[in-house]
């Protein structure tokens, strides 16, 4: 990829990774989509907010979907109580140890950000045995620095409002390594955007570029979507978790930093179409694009929607390995970022009515 190229990635990455976009308020990284992909093609959503741009319709060729999903995991105001202090609950998975000390925004009605940072009893006033546990979601809270709750109130912050880690893209100490949050999934929203900066309008196929919502709640985004869209194929662009620190056995590690594009060809959500995973194994050998081969006994993708919807569409995961996801600070690659959308790239050019069909022939 090129140095215009490569400047375009980081910046778009900044941009997507430090946008406030929690399940269910989207709108940031929906903007966002919609700004990069202005005049490529035809615009649109669904009824719950996944958004779409669609480029020129093929008479033959089948209906290939390359998706991201937009939200990242946070929170939610529950409660506030008289001294101001809030209560909250996750949008998502968190895990406490990744938690206590840590800053959020607080993204009023109004649009306000406000910040705060997620608290607990102090450990000076904490018993041994209480020390030594994880502290569990429910007893922490968010402090916005207020003195009541109706200083909060004039701030425009209400129960409901949505919650989100605060923490900026920065480059790491090593060349191409890049540090920030939500990287699960803005490296896929920032594939889905240059795939189809680069393809839309010229492809055999109908070639409709998206993001969906509410992935980090049970994959709700691409339900609808498909419904809406009824894909032929559907490549996800996803953010996994890396397996390449210390606790892993690295002879056995599948998302490695710097390896390469993730394929995944399993987890709990989705078993993905044997054959699109052979043909997007052989292209990624065939044109030299560093790739990784996945199975997974945890997680899921959007795929475990899309392939689900009519009467089945054939679906593979591309991933960008990503280090401590689900918290504040994530690390990836960006050659592994470009990896991924080489192929994407390659795979929706080579989707053609012919390949297609032997994707879906059974008898």
């Amino acid at each position: 990829m090129n140095q215009f190229m490569g400047d375009y990635s980081i910046q778009l990455l900044r941009e997507l990774t430090e946008a406030h976009s929690v399940p269910g308020y989207e709108d940031e990284v929906r903007t966002l989509f919609r700004t990069h992909l202005d005049g490529c093609g035809e615009f649109g959503s669904d009824r719950n907010g996944s958004v779409y741009c669609r480029g020129d319709v093929s008479e033959t060729g089948p209906n290939v979907l390359v998706a991201g999903h937009m939200d990242e995991i946070g929170f939610r105001v529950q409660s506030i109580n008289s001294q101001g202090f809030l209560t909250f609950v996750p949008v998502g998975g968190w895990w406490g140890h990744n938690l206590l000390a840590q800053r959020v925004v607080v993204k009023s009605s109004s649009g306000e950000k406000i910040p705060g940072v997620v608290a607990s009893k102090p450990p000076h006033f904490l018993g041994k045995a209480e020390r030594g546990k994880v502290q569990e979601l429910d007893a922490m809270f968010i402090d916005v620095s207020a003195s009541s709750a109706e200083e909060v109130a004039s701030w425009g912050v209400r129960v409901g409002d949505p919650i989100a880690p605060d923490a900026s893209f920065v480059p790491a100490r090593k060349e191409g390594r890049f540090i920030a949050k939500s990287f699960d999934n803005r490296v896929g929203m920032g594939g889905a955007i240059e795939i189809g900066k680069k393809m839309l309008g010229k492809t055999q196929n109908t070639l409709t570029v998206a993001g969906t919502v509410q992935e980090e709640v049970g994959l709700r985004g691409s339900k609808t979507l498909a419904y809406v869209l009824r894909p032929d194929v559907a490549i996800v662009l996803e953010g996994p978790p890396a397996d390449d620190t210390p606790g892993f056995d690295l002879s056995t590690s599948q998302g490695v930093l710097g390896k390469g594009v993730q394929i995944r060809l399993h987890d709990p959500s989705a078993i993905m179409n044997p054959r699109l995973a052979e043909m997007t194994i052989a292209l990624a050998e065939a044109e030299n694009i560093p790739h990784q081969v996945t199975v997974r006994r945890s997680g899921g993708t959007d795929a475990g929607g899309f392939h689900l919807s009519g009467p089945g569409v054939p679906s593979i995961v591309l991933g960008v390995p990503a280090r401590y996801i689900h918290s504040h600070n994530g690390i990836i690659d960006i050659a592994d970022y470009q990896a991924m959308v080489e192929l994407g790239a390659k795979l929706v050019e080579h989707l053609t009515a012919e390949r297609f069909s032997e994707l879906i022939q059974y008898i």
